[in-house]
């Protein structure tokens, strides 16, 4: 590897670990980085899945007393998650990674519509804010939420980008109000999925270590330092950078798409 190389890689990690830390979507920058320096599509994807799953670790620590609240939701959803992600490990490399990659642009819109919406839409159909994230498991929506999470994993363990937004619309659908709480049972539910999609991927020898090497250092430091700091802006503000990130994502990905 080349000096440039590696300063590109670790630049682009690190930006896509903040961006995953905030709300999502820091594949549409490690995916595009790691083909730029001729790595195969499919190789480039079980790539970043891997660094950006050992680097979601900083995240993690830094959402670690929001964790502790929503650790039953946690324990519950990361059964789901676990088998949708290998699913769609598995799904990667049985089917061509363009017929799936079509929806992915008007997926993410879609969830960040919602995501900005969520407060109508409960009113909507009638789901009132939950007083504490631990309600969610006793609300008349958990079925829903149960299979919406599953193809969200599906989806993540195939491609992953955007993820985070799904589940943030999701659960904000579904009565969370408070976003540093769904950051991090965000944060703990994407490691699940990528944890599976990535051992699957080293065990079908798909990884390209020196190149996942450098992309978790810099995926490392952006989690940690984007979970760290996210959590002292006010929640409004946090709403409008996830948001952001959705919009900007979805259209970045229609423009590669219809260009």
């Amino acid at each position: 590897m080349t000096a440039p190389e590696i300063a590109a890689l670790f630049a682009a990690a690190l930006l896509a670990g903040a961006m995953n830390a905030v709300a999502g979507g820091g594949t549409v920058l490690t995916f595009p980085a790691l083909l730029l320096y001729g790595i195969p599509a499919i190789q480039a994807n079980a790539t970043s899945t891997l660094a950006l799953l050992i680097g979601i670790t900083g995240s993690v620590f830094g959402y670690r007393n929001q964790i502790r609240t929503v650790a039953p939701l946690a324990t519950r959803f990361g059964i789901v998650s676990i088998i949708g992600g290998l699913l769609g490990a598995l799904l990667l490399t049985c089917t061509r990674e363009k017929t799936f990659a079509t929806l992915v642009p008007f997926l993410l819109l879609f969830a960040t519509i919602l995501f900005l919406a969520n407060n109508a839409f409960r009113r909507l159909v009638r789901i009132e804010p939950l007083a504490k994230s631990s309600d969610l498991l006793h609300s008349r929506g958990i079925a829903l939420a149960y299979v919406f999470q599953f193809f969200v994993a599906l989806y993540g363990g195939y491609f992953g980008a955007g993820i985070g937004i799904l589940m943030l619309a999701s659960l904000g659908i579904l009565g969370m109000h408070d976003i540093h709480e769904m950051n991090a049972l965000k944060t703990v539910l994407g490691a699940l999925v990528n944890l599976v999609a990535a051992i699957y991927f080293i065990f079908a020898g798909l990884i390209v270590w020196p190149e996942a090497a450098v992309m978790t250092v810099g995926a490392t430091v952006g989690y940690f330092a984007a979970s760290h700091y996210a959590q002292r802006i006010p929640q409004n503000a946090v709403r409008i950078i996830a948001a952001a990130i959705g919009l900007g994502i979805s259209a970045l990905l229609l423009w590669r798409q219809f260009r």
